[in-house]
Formats: C-alpha cells, structure tokens, sequence
C-alpha cells in the first residue's frame, strides 16, 4: 500500500514557471542598465559574453553551487574589473538584474492547481534558484520555503529535502516532493526517503524519457497532479 500523503515540497524553475525566458530577459536588462552605467563594461562583455563569464565563476568555485546569486555576483564584478571600472557596481547590478528575474510567466494551470493543492495540503518550496515568492506572487499557497542559498546545501543532498520536510511537519515518507527534474528532483526526493512526483510538461520534456522506479506520479501540469491526489 502507498504511505499516505501529508504535505507537498516543489520545486519552482521550469515546475511552475519556465526558467530561461526569464533568464534571458533579465541578462538584456542588465546589459542596458550596464550600457548606462558601465559602458566599458557593457562594449566589452555583450550578454552572451557574459553569461560565458558566470559560467566560468560556476565552474572554478563548485563549492558555491548553492548560491546562484553569489555566482552571478562574482561574474559581474569580474567583468567590471576586467572593463576598468568599479566592481562595487555588481552590487547594483546585480539587484537590477535580480528584480527583472522574478518577471516570470507561469505556466497556464499553476493558480488553479496551488489553489486546489494547498485548500488540501501544506505546501513548501524547495529550489535550488533564487525565485522570490513574494516577488513572484505566490507566497500565498506556501506555508514556507527553503531555498540552496539560504540553507548552504542544495538538491539532490538529502538533507535539503529533510530540512522542507521538517517545515512541513512530516515524516519524509508522507512527503511528496514535485519538480521537473529528474535528477535533482525526483532521484533527490527517493534518495532522501521521500514520495516523488516528476513534472513532465511538454514545454520543458518535449520527449520524456522513463521515470525511475519509486516515482509516484509523472503528470504533465499541477492540475492533473491535483487530480491525482483527489485535491
């Protein structure tokens, strides 16, 4: 017999909103705060250019990768540096680029579906990114959240996991978590003795490939989750 539910983690990015549309937009954002206050900076380092940049900071500080803010950060100041001018300015730049990143489109089912799943279970965020709830407009459906930056540790280490069952104030095996990726996500949730829900959306998976053995449900939107879950 499948353990019983009693509370909800999801995931945020390319679960209830796609991620890099607004990625994208926020980088053209800060190119043209750059160009205003930076120019050197914003002649030498076009967006693709930098996001190279972040990547780089990625990939030489592994022990951040918690921390996307802080990574973002770094390339910034780097690149200001680089240019000859103030690194202090990533500071602002950054929160430019920050705020645009929170402009993000949700998914058509995302209101619906918070709405019936949270009228029936506490629900919790778990991401790895820097979403905003509040800022993005869905704090209401959640009883809280945890986040890699805040917690230091990011998905698929367990002990995120226990931490937003801990908030949720469940066991992880009455917990299932939902998130788009497989990985991070569902692997990361069975690993730490959680149920797990893979959010296949044709957006994000055009061509799903099999859910691991253990995953509860793989749906393509909150409301067919819901619908699963009798919410």
């Amino acid at each position: 017999m499948l353990t019983p539910i009693y509370a909800l983690t999801l995931d945020l990015d390319d679960t209830l909103w796609p991620i890099w549309p607004a990625i994208a937009r926020a980088e053209v954002v800060l190119h043209q705060w750059l160009a205003d206050h930076a120019p050197a900076t914003a002649a030498r380092f076009d967006t693709t250019a930098l996001r190279g940049l972040r990547d780089a900071v990625a990939r030489e500080h592994p022990e951040w990768r918690h921390d996307l803010s802080r990574i973002r950060q770094e390339s910034l100041a780097r690149a200001l540096a680089e240019a000859g001018e103030d690194p202090a300015l990533a500071v602002r730049a950054f929160e430019v680029f920050f705020e645009e990143r929170q402009r993000v489109e949700l998914f058509p089912d995302v209101e619906t579906g918070l709405s019936r799943l949270a009228a029936r279970f506490p629900l919790i965020a778990l991401t790895n990114g820097n979403a905003d709830l509040q800022r993005v407009g869905l704090a209401r459906w959640f009883q809280g959240g945890v986040t890699a930056r805040g917690f230091g540790i990011a998905k698929p280490d367990p002990r995120i996991f226990s931490e937003a069952c801990r908030l949720a104030g469940a066991v992880p095996a009455q917990v299932l978590h939902v998130g788009d990726d497989l990985l991070l996500d569902v692997h990361g949730a069975l690993g730490a003795g959680l149920q797990a829900a893979w959010m296949a959306r044709p957006e994000v998976h055009p061509q799903p490939v099999e859910a691991p053995g253990g995953t509860r449900h793989v749906v393509a939107d909150l409301n067919q989750l819901a619908d699963c879950l009798g919410a």
